[in-house]
């Protein structure tokens, strides 16, 4: 794994393949697709045509941007196939999806989502934590969805199960026009420190 510092080109976006609940989850999806195309940002996601998944890609294809899907084989059928995309890879496992998935990016973004969006986001914190990258990490929370989560890290903070030296290095952005934005300051911060450490961006 590679150490990362410089220009955001393109975004891996982790997401819910349903909807949820709130239409605030779809219109978050729609803005930041829109926000992805209109600042030449690429995007690359789970290649799926379902739920918030394929509403952001969709919004990058409709505005003009570029998009790249990466699903396993056996998710062909469960998750249904985004075929507008401009670029599909076909993967044997889920490990080889997140790997590529992480090789193509230049920084992640959680919007809301199950399981496994919980998952892939947290892999590429642990790996952050970890120093195996420094590409930006932003949790997207939107209607306070992910307050839970980020209770639950205060929480192993509190009992020092994150430990000084291994904070978590990621940001908090309360809306979806605030992701490039925070990841833009990320990125202005990680030039002049060299190991930014658990933080919240508010909503700009």
């Amino acid at each position: 794994m590679t150490q990362h510092r410089g220009k955001v080109e393109t975004i891996c976006v982790y997401c819910g393949s349903g909807a949820g609940q709130n239409p605030a989850f779809t219109e978050a999806a729609r803005a930041l697709g829109e926000a992805l195309a209109e600042a030449g940002t690429n995007l690359v996601y789970g290649g799926g045509d379902l739920g918030l998944m394929g509403i952001v890609a969709r919004s990058v294809i409709n505005s003009g941007g570029h998009v790249t899907g990466i699903m396993p084989e056996f998710l062909h059928d469960r998750e249904r196939m985004l075929v507008d995309v401009h670029e599909l890879h076909i993967v044997d496992t889920m490990h080889e999806r997140k790997h590529l998935m992480y090789e193509m990016s230049d920084a992640f973004v959680a919007l809301p989502g199950g399981i496994g969006t919980l998952e892939e986001f947290v892999e590429q914190l642990t790996w952050s934590q970890l120093g195996q990258h420094k590409k930006p990490i932003v949790l997207v929370n939107i209607h306070g969805f992910w307050d839970p989560l980020l209770e639950l890290f205060d929480r192993m903070m509190e009992h020092n199960f994150i430990r000084s030296g291994f904070e978590l290095k990621m940001s908090v952005a309360d809306s979806a026009e605030d992701v490039l934005p925070v990841i833009h300051r990320l990125l202005a911060e990680m030039e002049a420190e060299p190991e930014p450490g658990y933080r919240v961006v508010e909503k700009l």
